[in-house]
């Protein structure tokens, strides 16, 4: 029986560990491991208990990106633009899920797997990774990956791996912003689950009103986001959470969530 592309795990408390797992192929994004990862999310977001998904991979890289020689096999445009339907949909999933996705990434991450991790709510990198959207390396934009790789760093410093296909270091992917933290590889597991205890202890449903508020106000003008955001609030605050969130404030008790 074949191994699984993207092996899925939960543990009690609803957090979700979805890991790529092709490592002979550095974990490329083959339309086959598209889908299985697109239906690990699809599974996360019927589950009413999920808490926060982590993307992991498993071998020497996180992922490689897209599956070069399965595209080559098939030189024709409508071919192409299916697949990188495929791929947006994907990331889209990402986005749309409602809990926080955290990268927890090693090694290499170029690409359509540099686009993963930027597309991810939040990434934990070790030191030694590195990242990059080289495909002008092959005479191929990484126009795909550019949407994500923008939406995190300034326009400039995304052009320049863009145009260049230059790779850059875990500590300059801190640094420009497609990284939230950067640690030793003897230490990643438990960077990311401080990371996860911290978005576990707070309420669901704040989090999950705050993620899908966070990305819609970035595609608008300030005047429409502050409307968006007091909306939010809005809701947010009428909410039983924060109602007992507020109370415990002032009674000065932690929060019965």
């Amino acid at each position: 029986m074949t191994e699984a592309l993207t092996l899925h795990s939960r543990d009690a408390r609803g957090v979700h560990t979805l890991t790529l797992n092709a490592p002979r192929s550095f974990n490329v994004l083959s339309e086959a491991m598209m889908d299985a990862l697109h239906g690990a999310l699809d599974a996360v977001a019927a589950d009413p208990g999920a808490r926060v998904v982590v993307i992991a991979a498993n071998g020497r890289a996180f992922c490689a990106g897209h599956d070069l020689k399965e595209m080559k096999a098939r030189p024709d445009v409508a071919y192409y633009q299916a697949l990188f339907a495929r791929c947006t949909r994907l990331m889209m999933a990402v986005r749309r899920l409602e809990v926080p996705v955290i990268a927890r990434v090693h090694g290499l991450a170029t690409a359509a797997g540099c686009q993963l991790v930027a597309q991810c709510d939040l990434a934990v990198a070790v030191s030694d990774a590195t990242f990059g959207v080289n495909g002008i390396d092959v005479g191929l934009f990484c126009a795909t990956p550019s949407v994500a790789l923008s939406r995190n760093m300034w326009p400039k410093q995304a052009m320049e791996m863009l145009l260049t296909g230059d790779f850059i270091s875990a500590e300059e992917a801190r640094a420009r912003g497609l990284v939230n933290r950067v640690v030793p590889a003897e230490a990643l597991d438990v960077e990311v689950a401080t990371l996860v205890d911290r978005i576990v202890a707070k309420p669901r449903e704040a989090l999950a009103m705050g993620k899908a508020l966070f990305y819609r106000q970035l595609e608008t003008g300030m005047e429409s986001a502050y409307q968006l955001a007091g909306q939010t609030m809005a809701c947010n605050m009428a909410h039983a959470v924060a109602q007992e969130g507020v109370q415990a404030f002032i009674e000065k008790r932690p929060p019965n969530w």
